[in-house]
């Protein structure tokens, strides 16, 4: 059993003990200290979730300590991770919850909450709030002052609408492409939502695992390792593209019109490559991500920067720079001409206007940018396992090596002029990820085994 409280949120899974997991005492604690953060100026908190098997539950929990604390609730019911962002901008709440653990297993649930304006907290935000769960001196409300809950589904079809209202989203020449399209949208809310998306672009569609149940069809995170379903039916030559998203719709990953994998790492930036030759201007993603963007984004005359993993971490170096589109390698595409937050389906709707514009094939799309192979890696963490002593001698390996580029914000990275490596605890997971990059996969794999052989060797 485990609960992590990082910067991605408080995610836990569900059951066991409290402390341990995340259950009611817990997520009454957690939404009790978050309620107890946020400046109250509407006194209005959205609340979305996605399908899982737990979010009844955990919504129930959550609304109800909310209206304990004296605030009304918004109730977006089924709703994606940029959904939700979007709703508490739209309804101007004074933040949001969203019940949702992202790419991980059945198994799990987290909260991941939101400011004002729609957007993750900041790493000296979520400190404070978790400064304040440990003390539990709670205040509720009193009778006469609890909150209310609101019931209100109609934000999916504002969301489409914001999507379909962007500049560099032509709707006209998607229809006239006739796209045909297969969707995995994995049993939660993608099923909801992205059917709405694509009846107004007028693409058809065919959805595997589209019923929302919660109870995930294979594992949720959009690698190719788990999705030899849709990129068997893409085989049957009957679509032009395969769509992909996680139970929360935040992170996108394309299929080839062949049923190979075009790579999560260049949904970001294939989007970007289009946004940068309409839009001069900045990029930005984090530290584990392809060296692509930065090579196709000097390409248009621009500058990439790289920031710390977690999308609040991107977000903040993209206001620094000004970046016009960033994301990270994992398929999650940050467009601020919607809003500062990972969404898909602007993702979809811009990569569908670039191939229609291209007059191309997916497969054709994807020869267009420089050739980079990313192994992702990952190494079980125990009990005793020493984090910080792992990355101390990390360090120590490379320090002497002149080709070799430390950095060091995220955990390590290491930085050749042909590859890099990298090394850092999972925000999300109890594991430690290698990521590492080379021009052939053989020598990114190598590479990363050259450091988990480390760690093991410390364990």
């Amino acid at each position: 059993m485990t609960l992590i409280k990082s910067i991605s949120g408080i995610r836990g899974t569900i059951g066991g003990s409290t402390g341990d997991t995340l259950n009611p005492l817990d997520i009454v604690k957690f939404t009790t200290a978050y309620a107890t953060f946020i400046p109250r100026k509407t006194g209005r908190i959205v609340v979305g979730r996605d399908g899982r098997l737990s979010g009844h539950m955990v919504r129930d929990v959550v609304c109800g300590t909310l209206v304990g604390m004296g605030f009304d609730v918004l109730d977006i019911g089924y709703a994606s991770t940029p959904t939700t962002e979007l709703a508490v901008r739209m309804s101007g709440a004074d933040g949001g919850i969203i019940i949702t653990a992202s790419h991980n297993p059945r198994q799990w649930n987290a909260l991941k909450l939101l400011n004002s304006e729609g957007e993750f907290l900041t790493a000296a935000d979520g400190a404070e709030v978790l400064a304040i769960a440990e003390k539990e001196n709670f205040q509720y409300a009193e009778v006469d002052n609890l909150g209310h809950v609101t019931v209100d589904d109609s934000f999916d079809d504002r969301h489409v609408q914001s999507v379909l209202d962007l500049k560099l989203v032509d709707v006209d020449a998607i229809k006239k492409a006739g796209f045909k399209v297969c969707v995995d949208s994995i049993n939660s809310v993608g099923g909801l939502v992205l059917p709405k998306l694509l009846d107004k672009l007028g693409v058809s569609y065919k959805f595997l695992n589209g019923e929302v149940t919660g109870d995930f069809a294979h594992n949720p995170e959009p690698l190719e390792k788990n999705l030899q379903g849709i990129m068997d039916e893409m085989k049957t030559g009957q679509y032009d593209l395969g769509i992909v998203v996680d139970p929360d719709v935040d992170r996108l990953a394309f299929i080839c019109e062949n049923g190979k994998m075009f790579g999560e790492e260049y949904t970001l930036v294939s989007v970007a490559d289009y946004v940068l030759s309409q839009t001069k201007g900045n990029t930005v993603s984090n530290l584990s991500s392809t060296r692509a963007l930065r090579d196709v984004t000097e390409k248009h005359g621009g500058t990439y920067a790289a920031a710390a993993v977690g999308e609040v971490n991107v977000t903040t170096k993209m206001k620094e720079v000004n970046a016009v589109i960033g994301g990270e390698g994992n398929g999650g595409v940050i467009y601020p001409e919607s809003h500062y937050g990972r969404d898909a389906l602007v993702g979809i709707a811009l990569f569908l206007t670039s191939l229609a514009k291209k007059g191309c094939t997916v497969s054709e799309l994807r020869q267009q940018f420089p050739e980079y192979q990313i192994a992702k890696n990952r190494i079980d963490l125990t009990p005793e396992t020493d984090v910080d002593a792992i990355l101390v001698k990390v360090k120590e390996m490379f320090a002497q090596d002149p080709s070799a580029q430390v950095n060091d914000i995220d955990g390590v990275k290491i930085d050749f002029p042909d590859r890099w490596v990298h090394l850092r605890k999972s925000n999300t997971e109890p594991i430690i990820r290698v990521y590492s990059e080379a021009q052939t996969m053989e020598q990114a794999d190598e590479l990363g085994k050259k450091l988990m052989k480390v760690v093991y060797d410390m364990q």
